[in-house]
């Protein structure tokens, strides 16, 4: 059965709140009508194509997408930009770690990867929408 948008906000607030994920200490103060605002999970909100699967090799990491989106969301400087996409890999690799047998973590690590210089490289125009200090 598929999740609700909802339900995925939740889970994610619970993996941070278990240790699981890292977040800043907003994410989950941050009443949850007003996450369901900001994020959206992999990929960039707006786009006309959704070309960023929320899985890697079937795990889902939608919980990481939205503590990143949330970053973006929060983010002033090029340095929380950085520190955005990093937190972005290194929960990846908690998520792989803590759910992957020996078999998909190499696959789902590369993908990561990959998910982690997107941001790195195209990640710009996500992160500086909407604020005032383009």
């Amino acid at each position: 059965m598929k999740k609700t948008p909802y339900e995925y906000i939740i889970e994610t607030i619970e993996l941070v709140n278990n240790g699981t994920l890292s977040a800043d200490p907003r994410f989950v103060n941050t009443p949850v009508d007003e996450l369901l605002k900001i994020c959206n999970g992999c990929g960039a909100a707006g786009a006309k194509v959704d070309l960023t699967p929320d899985t890697l090799w079937g795990l889902s990491v939608k919980p990481v997408c939205h503590i990143h989106d949330f970053d973006y969301y929060i983010g002033l400087t090029i340095e929380d930009k950085e520190r955005a996409d990093r937190r972005m890999l290194n929960n990846n690799v908690r998520m792989i770690k803590a759910q992957s047998s020996w078999i998909l973590k190499r696959l789902r690590r590369i993908r990561a990867r990959t998910y982690y210089k997107a941001v790195k490289y195209f990640g710009g125009p996500a992160f500086w929408d909407g604020k005032d200090n383009k």
